[in-house]
């Protein structure tokens, strides 16, 4: 098919301005010779004092030791980064006490302000564009500190697990807190003998000595801090590599009790999972694959890079590898292409979701077309399902269900507007566009528009911003009009797939009311 290059329709125009260019480097730009102190926050109205402003990390090493027994995280964690502005004073997102700050290797005087907040001076200035490398030593019990009345830190029986989102980084390393910011990462971890460290990437090393053994792993593609994660605990561990010969690691708790055969039945079926969405969304842009489910109360599931977190509630109903799908799809939506801002979250949440369509399309189970047609007519043109903006459903409606399902219905709009080839090729050709960086909904628009040579503003409007529900003409121009033909108050016979994807609806509850963030 000819495609014409087209210029960005006026919403895709507009949204791409959503986040200023100067957030990224955290700060309006200084003149070479000028020191002044980075900002507090990056820039993002969602969460104002998340990421700090004036340098970029490009690498984290984590250097740690936790006692499961009394919840005391022993850490040195050295930061590489380069400033983007000259520095008289720079912050770090963080909570645990801190008892020694070094910049460049000298001493540095450090304080604290407000609940996150890591205040540090270094003995002489920063000028602009240097390497800079910063060494934190400290210890502290993750589970005793509380933001805003919570914490990311969950407890088990027999250990510690870091996996929240948008923020889990403040309560065990210290970092620029925000996606826009993202590094490589070392995490090495030292815990009793008899106990594992689960994080990101591949397995280094592990060694043990005097009662304590260490795991170094390393996740070698950046990464976004609340992607980061650590899991310590007794666990069951299997491995194997896919046909590609990636390494494949996936670990149980021991003590999961009756939800532990579904979750290995739906866990093992990673690789199996990986290799079908690459069909979809092109190569698997990470260097290891697996998931993890510890011994934690929560009921949600996350998208923690190369390896998910899973609740074991995700399988008090049996097996159900649409979880795994969904979690597995945010690698390339949301982890290698991750958000420019917290509103941009849709272009996670929506395409993760519709990844479980296409899932129980390809089973028999049900078409994403039917699926559409099944959820346009659950929510009645009342339900305050409606009034939720995907394309930027403001913090406290950030992992709402309409980010999820009006999320998959705006994707089923786009796909019967555009055709199948086009449509495909634009799920398969964004993660390559933006592989290892951030991208908005606006940037989407216009990708879209550039493949398909259409101007799609009016769509992306219909089922993204309008707070109330599109018309049936509208919906049956996206394909979801059974509703309108079967008659007022009747409903398309309910997809065989769809409670088993109705049950992952807590994979965007973590805990808090409205949603999770601080």
């Amino acid at each position: 098919m000819q495609r014409r290059i087209l210029a960005p329709s006026a919403l895709a125009a507009s949204l791409l301005l959503a986040i200023p260019a100067s957030a990224a480097a955290g700060a309006p730009g200084k003149s070479s010779g000028e020191k002044t102190p980075g900002a507090p926050g990056i820039g993002d109205p969602y969460y104002p004092a998340s990421g700090n402003g004036g340098y970029d990390v490009s690498h984290y090493d984590l250097r740690l030791k936790y006692q499961p027994a009394t919840d005391l995280l022993e850490g040195t964690a050295t930061i590489l980064a380069t400033t983007r502005q000259g520095l008289s004073r720079f912050n770090l997102d963080f909570g645990l006490p801190v008892a020694e700050v070094r910049v460049n290797g000298r001493k540095a005087a450090f304080t604290r302000s407000g609940d996150q907040e890591l205040e540090i001076t270094p003995v002489s200035p920063l000028e602009k564009d240097r390497a800079v490398s910063v060494v934190v030593r400290y210890a502290g019990k993750p589970s005793e500190l509380k933001i805003d009345g919570w914490t990311a830190w969950h407890r088990t029986p027999d250990g510690g697990v870091a996996a929240q989102e948008p923020a889990s980084a403040v309560w065990w390393f210290p970092s620029n807190d925000h996606p826009l910011d993202k590094a490589t990462f070392d995490v090495s971890v030292s815990v009793p003998d008899g106990t594992q460290a689960i994080s990101n990437g591949v397995l280094q090393s592990r060694s043990s000595r005097l009662g304590w053994t260490r795991f170094t792993w390393r996740s070698d593609k950046p990464q976004a801090t609340y992607l980061a994660t650590l899991a310590v605990g007794k666990f069951d561990i299997t491995t194997d590599t896919t046909a590609n010969g990636l390494p494949v690691l996936n670990a149980y708790s021991k003590d999961l009790g009756g939800n532990a055969g579904a979750a290995r039945a739906s866990i093992e079926r990673t690789a199996e999972v990986a290799e079908w969405l690459e069909g979809v969304f092109g190569p698997y842009p990470f260097n290891a694959l697996g998931g993890y489910v510890p011994n934690v109360p929560s009921g949600y599931a996350l998208e923690t890079q190369t390896r998910p977190f899973y609740s074991p509630r995700q399988f008090a109903n049996g097996a159900n590898v649409s979880v795994v799908v969904h979690e597995l799809a945010h690698q390339w939506y949301g982890d290698s292409v991750s958000v420019k801002g917290w509103k941009d979250i849709w272009v996670n949440e929506g395409f993760a979701r519709y990844s479980q369509w296409l899932w129980s399309e390809k089973e028999g189970e049900g078409t994403a077309q039917e699926l559409a047609d099944y959820v346009y007519a659950l929510h009645p043109a009342d339900d305050a399902f409606w009034t939720v903006k995907p394309g930027d459903p403001g913090p406290d409606k950030q992992f709402d269900i309409a980010v999820y399902d009006r999320g998959a219905l705006a994707l089923q709009a786009l796909r019967n507007r555009i055709g199948d080839e086009d449509f495909f090729a634009v799920l398969k050709g964004w993660p390559a566009a933006h592989a290892d960086g951030n991208a908005s909904v606006g940037d989407f628009v216009e990708y879209a528009e550039k493949v398909s040579g259409e101007r799609l503003a009016e769509l992306f409007d219909t089922w993204l911003y309008r707070p109330s529900k599109p018309a049936a003409s509208a919906a049956a121009t996206a394909g979801a009009a059974q509703a309108s033909r079967i008659g007022p108050g009747a409903r398309p016979a309910e997809p065989g797939s769809y409670r088993k994807i109705a049950a992952t609806d807590t994979v965007h509850d973590h805990g808090r009311a409205g949603g999770h963030g601080r």
